[in-house]
């Protein structure tokens, strides 16, 4: 099995095995800012990979009342 083949499996689902660690720390430090603001895994996952969202915005969102699935179609 190659070294790309061991990264691959190993991945967590969506998350890209060539990342950095700096790219992964990022994406790891958003995923809980938005678990915190209450989103549910898939939404969190999805959020924490885009880096065109706004993830204070997104956790502002809803702690001003905005329901989680208006949030998303507000987000993307």
């Amino acid at each position: 099995m190659t070294r790309a083949m061991q990264s691959v499996d190993f991945a967590p689902a969506g998350i890209d095995p060539w990342l950095t660690d700096e790219e992964e720390r990022i994406i790891f430090w958003r995923a809980e800012q938005l678990e915190r603001a209450g989103y549910p895994d898939g939404a969190v996952l999805l959020l924490a990979t885009r880096t065109d969202v706004d993830v204070h915005l997104a956790v502002d969102l809803p702690a001003k009342g905005c329901p989680h699935d208006v949030a998303l179609l507000i987000l993307l």
